[in-house]
């Protein structure tokens, strides 16, 4: 019998293309990205806000769907707001249009949810964003769990790994930039629950392997403040820091404070990852029973 299908829609982000190399038993992966994406030849090309992508979902009826699509550049959000609602929340619903109703559905949502004035946060806690990418995020929430109540959403703070182009995500973005000589800033006052891509990978796997729904936060054991962050990677890549900082409260638009996640699930499968960072600001290993 041929194993079932998975779908990892977005897998050229840092988790999706993590999600992507994670084989589970029992699940043939297929990874999807856009049709201006650079992508292995036999992944599937789906422009998420387009209806029309979507019929060969309906046709193959996978048993699984790992929602990772979306525009994550918040600075492009703000600027293209209308192009930000069409790709995060017009790709949820045309997604949701296409769905069949015996597919497993989790979704991975973002802390940008909160804007990190607050917390810690919890599930329940109402969100604040503080931005168009926020704002789209809770939108696409609120109807993935109005038109599939037994759907998961699962907010990520921040997956540090490596990316499918090279370029994108904290870890890749720093190397990019220094080979390039381009400048690089760093946001003093950000703090986010910072964990390894292929943890991240692993729980989200075992998530969609369960009956869980609803809201869960996959949250870390500790903080990682984003100057720390760059400090250990650069170390790690033996980057010579030249980044700036830039304290929060001088950007010329909202950012991210704090965003301190935590779970109010009792479920096992909602006990924190180990932190990116541990308590000297070294960076830690990832771990094989995430």
């Amino acid at each position: 019998m041929a194993d079932a299908e998975t779908w990892i829609v977005g897998a050229t982000s840092v988790l999706g293309s993590a999600l992507a190399g994670t084989p589970i038993e029992g699940a043939r992966l297929v990874a999807t990205c856009s049709r201006h994406g650079r992508a292995p030849s036999d992944w599937l090309r789906i422009d998420v806000e387009k209806p029309a992508d979507w019929e060969v979902l309906a046709a193959r009826a996978p048993r699984t769907v790992i929602y990772c699509a979306g525009i994550c550049d918040t600075e492009r959000c703000d600027e293209n707001p209308d192009f930000a609602w069409t790709i995060n929340v017009d790709g949820v619903s045309a997604m949701l249009d296409a769905l069949p109703s015996s597919t497993r559905l989790v979704v991975c949502s973002s802390d940008h949810v909160f804007s990190g004035d607050g917390g810690p946060y919890v599930e329940s806690t109402p969100p604040d964003p503080l931005g168009v990418y926020g704002r789209s995020r809770v939108e696409a929430e609120q109807r993935v769990l109005a038109r599939r109540p037994d759907a998961l959403v699962v907010r990520v703070a921040l997956p540090i790994g490596p990316s499918r182009n090279g370029r994108v995500g904290f870890w890749d973005w720093l190397a990019y930039r220094h080979r390039q000589g381009l400048p690089m800033t760093v946001v003093d006052g950000e703090a986010r629950a910072a964990v390894w891509s292929t943890d991240a990978a692993q729980r989200v796997h075992a998530l969609a392997q369960s009956d869980l729904s609803g809201v869960l936060h996959l949250a870390a054991t500790r903080m990682s403040t984003r100057p720390a962050l760059a400090a250990a990677l650069c170390r790690r890549q033996g980057i010579e820091p030249g980044y700036r900082l830039v304290e929060r409260a001088r950007l010329g638009r909202p950012h991210l404070g704090c965003v301190e996640l935590h779970s109010e699930r009792p479920e096992p499968l909602a006990r924190p990852l180990i932190a990116v960072l541990d308590e000297r600001g070294q960076l830690t290993r990832p771990s094989s029973r995430a």
